[in-house]
C-alpha cells in the first residue's frame, strides 16, 4: 500500500463533489432581483462553492493531508467529506449524503479503471483542480490556496517513479474494489453493466510512450531482433497524440476527471443486486479494530486542520435533499444496508480518557441540527432537482 495515496483520493473525490453541487446550483439559478427569500441565486451558488473550496484547501488541513500515511476506512474518510459538505450553508440528511458520496466514489473509480498509465492519475487530479480554479476565478485568496496545493502535488509527485505510481493506482483500486453502485449516466452511456461493474474499452489511444498492440518482436541472445509476428488484438487502438501537460496551466490531453455533469443530464444511483447480497453477508467484526487508535488519530489531526467558517448573520443553513421528496429520502435511508451506511464510525479504541474526549469533541462538531421546516424550502427546491442526480 502506498503512503502517498490519500491526497490524490481526497482531492479527486472532493472535485467530483463540487461538480455535482455546481451543476445543480446552476440549474436552480435565479437572478437575485427576481428571487424570493427561499430560492437559490447565483450569489448563493458562489458562496457555497467558495466556502467548501476554502475549507478543502485550508493550509493547515493540506499540511496534515500531505503527510505520508496509510488510507483508512471508508467510514473515516466519509466523515471528512460529511464535515466538508457542511462547511457552507447547505445541510444534508444521512440518505442525501450517502447518495452524494456514492456518485463521487463511482465517478472516481471509473476514472482510475480507465487511467491509461499509472502516472496519469496525476493528470486526472489536475483536471479536477483546473475545474475548481474555474469555480473561484473571482476569489484571488482561495485561488492562491488551490495553486499552492498544485505546487505541492508537483513537488511531491513529480519525482515519483512509474513503479510508485503503479502502487498508488493499486491502492486506489483496492479501496474501490467492493463498490458496485449503478449510476444512470454510466448505464446510459453503456460503460457500466446492470450489476454495477464497469466496461473497459478496447479502443482509443494507448498510453503515452507505448505502441499500438498487434506486433510481437523476438530477439536473440545478443539482443538483435530476428523475427516479427503480427496478431489481431480485436480492438481499435491508436497512438496517443501527445503527453498531457503537468504544468500549472496546460493541455492535460486526458479527459478523465473533467466535469461529466456539464451537459445537465439527470443522474440516479442504484445499488446493484451483487452489492446488496454482499452487504447482507458482510458483518462488522466484534473484535477490536487494530487500526482503531490510528484511525482516531487520523481524524483528530485531519479535522483539527479543517477550519470551518460558521455562517455569518441570521441566515440559517438550508437543508439539501438529493431526493424528490422527504418520503423518498426516508425510504432510501431505511432500505440502505447497514454495512454500507456511514452514519457511525465504529472505532473501538482502548479506554483512554483523553482519546475518548477528543473523539467526542470531533464527532460533536459533525452534528448538524435539523433546520425549521420553513427555512428548508430553498434546499428542497434545489435538491428536488438533485434527485435527478
Amino acid at each position: 500500500m502506498s503512503l502517498r495515496t490519500l491526497p490524490l483520493l481526497f482531492l479527486n473525490l472532493g472535485g467530483e463533489m463540487l461538480y455535482i453541487l455546481d451543476q445543480r446550483l446552476r440549474a436552480q439559478n435565479i437572478p437575485a432581483d427576481k428571487a424570493r427569500k427561499d430560492e437559490w441565486t447565483e450569489v448563493d451558488r458562489k458562496r457555497v462553492l467558495n466556502d467548501i473550496i476554502s475549507t478543502m484547501f485550508n493550509q493547515k488541513f493540506m499540511e496534515e493531508l500531505f503527510k505520508p500515511q496509510e488510507l483508512y476506512s471508508k467510514k473515516a474518510l466519509r466523515t471528512v467529506y460529511d464535515r466538508l459538505a457542511h462547511a457552507s450553508i447547505m445541510r444534508l440528511n444521512q440518505a442525501s449524503m450517502d447518495k452524494l458520496y456514492d456518485l463521487m466514489t463511482m465517478a472516481f473509480k471509473y476514472q482510475i479503471l480507465l487511467c491509461p498509465r499509472p502516472k496519469d492519475v496525476l493528470l486526472i487530479t489536475f483536471n479536477h483542480l483546473d475545474a475548481i480554479k474555474g469555480f473561484i476565478q473571482d476569489s484571488p485568496a482561495i485561488l492562491h490556496q488551490v495553486e499552492e496545493t498544485f505546487r505541492q502535488l508537483t513537488e511531491i509527485y513529480g519525482a515519483l517513479s512509474a513503479g510508485e505510481f503503479q502502487l498508488i493506482r493499486q491502492t486506489l483500486l483496492i479501496f474501490f474494489q467492493d463498490l458496485h453502485i449503478r449510476v444512470s449516466i454510466f448505464l446510459k452511456d453503456r460503460v457500466q453493466n446492470s450489476n454495477g461493474r464497469f466496461v473497459l474499452p478496447v479502443s482509443g489511444p494507448v498510453p503515452w510512450g507505448t505502441e499500438v498492440p498487434g506486433l510481437i518482436r523476438i530477439f536473440d541472445d545478443r539482443g538483435k531482433e530476428v523475427k516479427k509476428i503480427e496478431f489481431k488484438h480485436g480492438g481499435h487502438y491508436v497512438t496517443a497524440p501527445k503527453e498531457g501537460s503537468f504544468e500549472l496551466y496546460g493541455d492535460r490531453v486526458l479527459k478523465l476527471g473533467t466535469n461529466m455533469y456539464s451537459m445537465n443530464r439527470p443522474v440516479e444511483t442504484h445499488m446493484s443486486g451483487a452489492s446488496k447480497n454482499l452487504a447482507s453477508r458482510t458483518q462488522e467484526s466484534i473484535a477490536p479494530n487494530p487500526l482503531a487508535k490510528e484511525e482516531l488519530n487520523f481524524l483528530a489531526r485531519l479535522m483539527g486542520g479543517m477550519e470551518i467558517k460558521k455562517p455569518s448573520g441570521p441566515e440559517p443553513g438550508f437543508r439539501l435533499n438529493l431526493f424528490t421528496t422527504d418520503e423518498e429520502e426516508e425510504q432510501a435511508a431505511l432500505t440502505r444496508p447497514e454495512e454500507l451506511s456511514y452514519e457511525v464510525l465504529n472505532i473501538q479504541a482502548t479506554q483512554d480518557q483523553q482519546r475518548n474526549e477528543e473523539l467526542a469533541r470531533i464527532m460533536g462538531e459533525f452534528e448538524v441540527m435539523d433546520q425549521p421546516r420553513q427555512s428548508a424550502s430553498k434546499g428542497d427546491d434545489l435538491l428536488a432537482m438533485m434527485d435527478e442526480l
